[in-house]
């Protein structure tokens, strides 16, 4: 057989393309068609793991070529260890030998080299005893390079492939750190282009509450098993060691932990970064992968300074939501403005009129709070309002919102609500005001309530309002220090 035609073909095999696979594919071919070769495979080397897995095969016998090797395991494993030829003539009468097909009767295992590194082994199995000369050893030693030339080529171009990539997320989070203000958007949209640049299956972002972390967004293909609360303490590993040392964890193999542990019920490895922004720890990058051993040390660097454009990007958008807060608080009460209401308002309708869950507003004034104002002064004044705010703040619900409407008017909406419900939420506020001793006012402060309920008094902002006026209308007109139900047509009320 022609050397030159065997070496020609295999150049040709590795100029072809930069897809490795397709690459060793057409060298295995040529070697098997020129050495006539029973079967025939490249053994990659796996370096955090020190395993030999196949790359590569034709002819191996079925289910095979998913075995692992120890790095130093069986002829191949002896092939890198000498990083020379190993060749067996009769492979019954060598221990080492680790089966692969039936009719294997002799073994060459050639050592690829990549510079000063064993990369891979091209391991020939021939069905005769003592197939290999020493000319189609040498032969086949040079071909070997081919392949070697085949792996250091596709290295280098899966390695720019995989730094465009990433350098091409840094920089979409980046533009969208500056384009996304809104946390959750920002969130979203983060995993999704970490997930599709890093090509791992999910990704996930956790934020910090106090003594809990948050998932907040995840995206990608395996099936979520977290709890509905999607807490989880930071006393709990693997994220104490995250958030504790500030540094990055790679978990190996989750496949035996438990699914609460796992978070993704096919999860098998994790990676997880913490978001640091000017010190403060603000949450977890997490990458999850449905292969054990799936995260290298090599995409660390990467994988940081996207964790590093996320938590800036988070912490910008806690601003913003922060700048976005200030402008609907009241300056003299601290709780929600007129501006909030109306805001809030239109989305309490839309879920109500979804869900059919229900809401109520309540619209409160303050009776006599001119003379209030003309006897002891504004300042006082402010205070009562002030006093006032809190009071209501610490009767209603967390999910309850109180807002400023203007002067001594509140409007108080509450969620999921009927309206019997809100007569009593507005009854029990009317006499808590009504009982406390407001320091520095010697009279008793009381107010007057109006209630509507959503759909009972109105289906739409203007009708809730409007109804809502209307009772505290006629809570005034009963006397003050009351409250009333009521619709366009008519009245109820219920007083001390």
């Amino acid at each position: 057989m022609p050397k030159i035609a065997v070496l020609f073909d295999a150049s040709r095999a590795v100029l072809s393309t930069f897809d490795l696979d397709e690459v060793l594919q057409r060298i295995l071919a040529i070697a098997r068609d020129h050495f006539q070769l029973r079967n025939v495979a490249v053994l990659s080397i796996d370096k955090e793991a020190q395993q030999l897995c196949v790359r590569s095969q034709i002819g191996w016998d079925a289910g095979k070529d998913t075995i692992r090797l120890g790095i130093h395991e069986g002829i191949t494993g002896a092939a890198v260890a000498a990083r020379q030829p190993v060749y067996v003539p009769d492979v019954s009468q060598d221990p080492r030998y680790v089966n692969s097909a039936q009719s294997t009767r002799s073994e060459l295992a050639i050592p690829l080299m990549v510079g000063d590194e064993v990369a891979a082994v091209l391991d020939c199995q021939s069905d005769h005893l003592d197939h290999f000369d020493s000319a189609t050893i040498e032969l086949l030693t040079l071909f070997s390079t081919q392949a070697s030339i085949a792996i250091q080529n596709a290295r280098l171009y899966s390695l720019e492939r995989q730094r465009a990539r990433q350098l091409e997320a840094i920089n979409k989070i980046a533009q969208q750190s500056t384009a996304v203000m809104e946390l959750e958007d920002l969130l979203n949209r983060a995993c999704a282009v970490i997930q599709h640049a890093f090509q791992v299956p999910h990704v996930s972002l956790f934020l910090r509450e106090e003594s809990e972390l948050v998932l907040r967004a995840h995206h990608g293909t395996l099936t979520p098993c977290f709890p509905s609360s999607k807490r989880f303490p930071v006393t709990q590993p693997p994220w104490s060691q995250v958030i504790e040392a500030s540094g990055t964890v790679i978990e190996n193999d989750l496949s035996a932990g438990p699914d609460c542990l796992r978070l993704f019920t096919e999860c098998s490895s994790r990676l997880s970064i913490p978001l640091i922004s000017f010190g403060q720890t603000l949450g977890v990058l997490a990458l999850h992968s449905s292969e054990r051993n799936a995260f290298r040390e090599s995409e660390l660097q990467s994988l940081e300074s996207v964790a590093d454009i996320c938590a800036n990007s988070i912490q910008n958008a806690h601003f913003v939501e922060r700048v976005k807060q200030l402008a609907y608080l009241d300056g003299l009460t601290g709780i929600f403005n007129r501006r909030f209401f109306e805001l809030r308002i239109m989305e309490e309708i839309e879920r109500a009129r979804r869900y059919g869950t229900g809401m109520a507003i309540i619209m409160v004034d303050i009776d006599q709070f001119k003379r209030l104002n003309d006897e002891f002064g504004h300042l006082l004044g402010d205070e009562v309002l002030r006093q006032v705010s809190s009071l209501f703040h610490r009767q209603l619900r967390k999910i309850d919102v109180v807002c400023r409407y203007g002067g001594e008017e509140f409007a108080i909406l509450l969620t999921q609500t009927n309206a019997q419900q809100a007569m009593t939420i507005a009854e029990k506020l009317r006499r808590t005001i009504e009982k406390w001793q407001f320091p520095g006012v010697p009279r008793t402060v009381t107010i007057s309530a109006g209630v509507a309920a959503f759909p009972t008094h109105g289906t739409t902002r203007d009708e809730m309002i409007r109804a809502a006026d209307i009772g505290l209308y006629v809570a005034k007109q009963a006397g003050r220090n009351h409250v009333c139900l009521t619709n366009v047509a008519h009245a109820t009320s219920s007083g001390r």
